[in-house]
């Protein structure tokens, strides 16, 4: 019932994106992503847990609920990382 959950990427996975994309990471390592889960879409920042090795994936209750997705469950995400573009004159 809490606001805010936390899921651990794979271990595998967050090597390669800290070795990717930790340069464009933005406050406290975080890196901006889409996420998508079956139907349902939303922007959110995945934040490296540097204890675990792995980023974690923050989910609130608005996008646990729309997603269907509860405690214990095991689902398939989509991860699409967006960086910020630079724009020159």
């Amino acid at each position: 019932m809490a606001g805010w959950h936390f899921v651990s990427l794979p271990k595998t996975l967050s090597t390669r994106l800290k070795k990717l994309y930790g340069k464009k990471a933005r406050g406290w390592g975080s890196l901006p992503v889409i996420m998508t889960s079956g139907k349902v879409t939303w922007k959110t920042s995945i934040f490296p847990d540097r204890k675990a090795g792995t980023y974690l994936l923050p989910l609130k209750a608005a996008v646990r609920k729309r997603a269907d997705i509860a405690m214990g469950d095991t689902k398939k995400f989509k991860l699409e990382i967006t960086t910020p573009k630079i724009l020159t004159a």
